[in-house]
């Protein structure tokens, strides 16, 4: 069966308390369409759980990048955030939960994100991951959607609001919950395919 996405390198960014099945339901259904897919875990944010050191990034439900089958696994790599920009990935997706709120004061973690907007790579950000657009100056004039709690924010920076499963403008792909991530993929899916 033909992969769509044979050659693509997908970069899903997240810190401490992500939203655990928005970044694993995209990283294995793009690697099951042949992308190669990178997790980047900046050791930054919130941590509900005892912080020890060397511990690592854990999502809100206790997964861990990288998990333990990171051992046996072949679906993705690790990086750092030093190590991706779209000189060497064709897209960062920002996956929601508390991770977000981490990531949008980070200029490291903004400045890639402004990277690959304007290299016109796709930038798809789901739940609260469009609070690192609103941070990284991406949303004015655009047409975005989000978790309800994010609505006045993107409203306030200048955001056209839309509720719907997934919204495309441009190089930028959002959507609002884990329900959605379905549609979601299937959208960055096609983008990186050309359709």
């Amino acid at each position: 069966m033909a992969k769509r996405l044979e050659g693509k390198r997908v970069v899903l960014l997240v810190a401490n308390e992500f939203e655990d099945i928005e970044l694993w339901y995209p990283a294995l259904r793009l690697s099951e369409e042949g992308a190669e897919v990178v997790i980047c875990a900046v050791d930054i944010g919130l941590h509900t759980r005892p912080a020890l050191p060397q511990k690592y990034v854990t999502g809100r439900f206790g997964t861990t990048v990288p998990p333990l089958v990171h051992q046996i696994g072949k679906r993705f790599s690790i990086a750092k955030v030093e190590e991706i920009g779209p000189q060497n990935a064709d897209a960062l997706i920002m996956p929601g939960g508390f991770s977000p709120d981490a990531l949008r004061v980070d200029k490291k973690c903004l400045d890639v994100v402004r990277e690959f907007h304007s290299q016109g790579k796709i930038v798809a950000a789901i739940c609260h991951g469009p609070q690192v657009l609103i941070s990284a100056g991406l949303v004015k004039g655009k047409r975005i959607t989000s978790y309800a709690a994010v609505k006045d924010d993107l409203v306030n920076a200048g955001a056209d609001f839309v509720d719907e499963g997934v919204v495309l403008d441009g190089n930028i792909i959002t959507s609002r919950v884990p329900d959605d991530l379905p549609e979601f993929c299937l959208a960055i899916i096609e983008k990186l395919a050309g359709k």
